[in-house]
């Protein structure tokens, strides 16, 4: 048990250990049918840990377990980290959520919005206003991603080199390549997953003054004492960091990321406010208990009150089904919102899941997934390695799992 959490009893907070075993049956056998290497689940309630896990392998090359010290590539559950930082700075009046981001990125001003055509000859109207950080932060600003493939503009992102992840370029160079291209929707129009957040990044690199990863390294993470959490491994802790993995054909994990030789073993060209982490369970067990804290841990405060509650709000005309198109696999569509960062629950029945309303979650494409839930005192985290997140429903079974064992 990691030295920062105390382990108690289910009983102890108000969750039966009978039911909770459940959550282990489920896990042993996604490793035992061969969907999965290894995964990890820890259920905590009221500042304290109920449940902790490990199944299978970390690298199943070479024979390395999963256990809760693994370090796994978190991707898209960078997120919450990135929106917490320019939050802070929003907290320190250099901006208001309102405000236009061309007042510190000009190549952000008259941008156009694609309507139709081709790529050769696309058809395009002028946005009707400027991209705002409630835009990107709710990802309403009408940017969009090249992996998706739905799209012209997505098409258009992957031809011009918008990846955040492989790029050699600077973060401030390829913001700026996203800029020169037309927008998927007009801003605040329609919800789209997209390079939001690490435009956000840039903006947090650029407010601040300083490189965007030294900001989430000295003001977030070495804060909140996770010790584990970078955008690279380094060297002397690559033997615990975990492979990655795709279903091969037949059905069994395939190596795709090597994680002694992958782009994550060295420092990288760009620190990806989207989805550039790697992270461990127990960091970010620290950083849930950040949340459900609404913005302090352990003496050390980050945010307000009152703007962590604000950023588990919904800051949707509705739910992302009336606004967008299920396009990705990190949340169902149908009564879910989206807040500052993540998203937010507003009615399970509608949803079809069991649930808070005002949880907040967020996952990865690694099929890794968390949540919290201040009403139950509750957060929940799985960590794997499987791309892409949409292979099984395993963030949906959790919480089923999970939630059903809440006896009080």
């Amino acid at each position: 048990m990691n030295d920062a959490f105390h382990a108690v009893k289910p009983d102890d907070v108000g969750l039966s250990g009978e039911r909770l075993a459940r959550v282990d049956a489920w896990r042993e056998a996604l490793i035992r049918d061969g969907k999965l290497a290894g995964a990890t689940t820890l259920v905590m309630r009221r500042g304290q840990v109920a449940h902790l896990g490990c199944s299978g392998l970390a690298d199943m090359e070479r024979g390395v377990a999963m256990t809760p010290d693994s370090i796994l590539r978190i991707y898209s559950m960078t997120k919450p980290l990135t929106s917490v930082a320019i939050m802070m700075l929003y907290e320190e009046g250099r901006f208001q959520l309102d405000d236009p981001v061309t007042r510190f990125l000009p190549c952000f001003r008259d941008m156009r919005v694609f309507t139709g055509g081709s790529r050769g000859s696309f058809e395009s109207v002028p946005a009707e206003r400027d991209i705002t950080f409630r835009d990107l932060l709710t990802h309403t600003a009408g940017l969009t991603y090249g992996f998706m493939q739905s799209t012209l503009v997505d098409a258009m992102y992957r031809e011009q080199g918008v990846d955040f992840q492989t790029s050699d370029r600077s973060l401030g160079e390829v913001v700026e390549l996203a800029a020169s291209l037309p927008l998927l929707a007009q801003p605040g129009r329609a919800w789209n997953y997209s390079i939001a957040t690490d435009v956000l990044g840039h903006l947090v690199a650029v407010i601040s003054g300083q490189d965007f990863g030294d900001f989430m390294r000295q003001r977030i993470i070495a804060p909140l004492g996770m010790a584990d959490t970078d955008f690279h491994v380094p060297e002397h802790k690559l033997p615990r960091f975990a492979a990655c993995y795709a279903r091969g054909q037949d059905g069994r994990p395939v190596l795709i990321d090597d994680p002694r030789e992958g782009r994550f073993s060295a420092p990288r060209a760009i620190c990806s406010g989207g989805g550039g982490l790697v992270s461990t369970v127990w960091d970010y067990a620290r950083f849930c208990r950040f949340l459900l804290n609404k913005g302090e841990l352990e003496g050390v405060r980050l945010l307000g009150r009152k703007t962590v509650e604000l950023m588990m709000s919904n800051h949707l005309d509705g739910d992302m089904a009336a606004m967008g198109q299920a396009r990705f696999s990190e949340s169902t569509y149908t009564g879910i919102g989206f807040g500052l960062g993540f998203s937010v629950m507003l009615d399970p029945a509608r949803a079809q899941i069991l649930g808070t309303p005002g949880e907040c979650a967020w996952g990865g494409a690694a099929s890794t997934a968390f949540w919290v839930d201040p009403v139950e005192d509750m957060a929940v985290i799985l960590l794997t390695q499987l791309m892409p997140s949409s292979t099984y429903p395993l963030r949906r079974e959790l919480r089923v799992l999970t939630y059903q064992a809440i006896t009080d």
